[in-house]
């Protein structure tokens, strides 16, 4: 009887509370679907197109045996040049004054340069050390001007949605100083670009079987850094580029394989005589460097 007389101050506290935990729940689960797709966003096309590539080498892998890089290889004595302690110092400071020098350009002079530095640049990126010796890399070099240009166009139509859209203001505010948006003049200005592919796997030529190459990334990424050297010390400038979203569209117009995989982008070339760089220094030493 009493509950009959007073339901209404029953059912009020019960249906508000059944309505906060509806609300709760649907408050949940609109986070999670933002974060899902938050998350999916920050996929980018060529990492979509590498899983999807990763994938299908694994069931490649499942259906052939990898077969080994390299076999029965004689071991010959080492060529080495034993110089002074004296020496060595000299050479290395030499070289880091060098080096110390060396500067990312954006602006290009259309010099022309003799090919052969360029063959000798990458030639000395491919004495790179690689894991097994699988030297997982391939150089593109290109000359031709309309190539250029239809490298240059798939690259600005990825970077404006990039620069509007993908890399959001922190990263964006982060470019400001360097006065960097899509538009890459320095991609038809450079007498050459060197396009750097990583290979995830080669063929034997003997018989065609799979050969597994280990530490592409690193291995790539070490040989960049001779090919940035070679070219700053053959008196050339270049620019260290990572076209976001441009790697199986610059493969496909490059003739590349699916094994290969879009690295590094360099312009490279000389200078304008009014180029301008950023202002800025390097990290001291006793900031990069840990010792025990």
């Amino acid at each position: 009887m009493f509950f009959l007389m007073y339901w209404q101050f029953f059912a009020i506290p019960i249906c508000a509370f059944i309505s906060l935990k509806l609300l709760q729940h649907y408050v949940n689960g609109k986070k999670i679907s933002n974060l899902h797709q938050s998350e999916s966003e920050l996929k980018t096309t060529d990492q979509v197109a590498e899983i999807k590539e990763n994938e299908d080498s694994s069931s490649d892998a499942e259906e052939e045996e990898w077969t080994p890089s390299l076999e029965n290889v004689e071991h010959v004595p080492l060529i080495f040049d034993v110089i002074s302690p004296e020496e060595s110092l000299k050479r290395s400071n030499i070289y880091y004054e060098l080096m110390n020098k060396r500067r990312t350009v954006r602006h290009f002079s259309d010099r022309d340069v003799p090919v052969e530095i360029l063959h000798n640049c990458i030639k000395t990126a491919g004495t790179s050390p690689s894991g097994a010796h699988t030297e997982p890399w391939t150089f593109v070099l290109v000359k031709s001007l309309e190539m250029k240009r239809q490298i240059r166009a798939i690259i600005e139509e990825e970077e404006e949605i990039n620069y509007k859209k993908r890399m959001g203001k922190v990263w964006t505010g982060d470019l400001k100083p360097f006065r960097t948006n899509w538009i890459k003049e320095y991609l038809t200005e450079a007498p050459y670009l060197i396009l750097m592919f990583k290979q995830t796997h080669s063929y034997r030529q003997s018989d065609g079987r799979k050969k597994l190459h280990y530490y592409n990334e690193q291995s790539i990424c070490i040989s960049a850094g001779i090919l940035i050297s070679a070219i700053h010390n053959a008196g050339l400038v270049s620019l260290t580029s990572t076209p976001l979203n441009c790697g199986p569209a610059l493969r496909a117009l490059l003739g590349r394989p699916k094994n290969e995989k879009l690295t590094l982008l360099l312009p490279v070339g000389y200078p304008t005589n009014d180029c301008q760089v950023p202002g800025i220094a390097r990290k001291p030493l006793e900031e990069i460097l840990v010792e025990f």
